[in-house]
């Protein structure tokens, strides 16, 4: 539930934006959406992980991190939001969060059929 924390945790305005950009993707075939800068497709290490972009109040910077899961038992595809960050304007997120976003998705994914909660 870390996801649905971090969304309540955001000002009201980006909550909106997130959600919104997050149906957009669920309603579109899988890897298909393009996403205009707001869902983006990550690299690297975490190449597999999509990421929700926003920008917020005061300049912040809004990151919420996603799975697109087509391997789930029974289910699928499925838009799997693990959890989100935010940052000041012209500042990076530590490796601490990215750690946390891929232990959240190897727990996710080291059970099938998945859980939903």
């Amino acid at each position: 539930m870390p996801g649905r924390e971090f969304i309540s945790s955001c000002p009201t305005s980006v909550q909106a934006k997130l959600v919104a950009v997050l149906i957009a993707v669920a309603a579109a075939p899988p890897h298909r959406f393009s996403g205009g800068g707001f869902w983006e497709a990550m690299h690297d290490q975490m190449t597999g992980y999509h990421e929700v972009r926003v920008d917020g109040p005061r300049r912040g910077h809004y990151r919420l991190f996603c799975k697109l899961d087509t391997m789930a038992i029974g289910r699928g595809p499925l838009l799997t939001v693990l959890c989100g960050a935010s940052k000041p304007f012209q500042t990076e997120l530590s490796e601490a969060v990215y750690d946390r976003v891929l232990a959240l998705g190897r727990e996710y994914l080291s059970r099938n059929p998945r859980s939903l909660a």
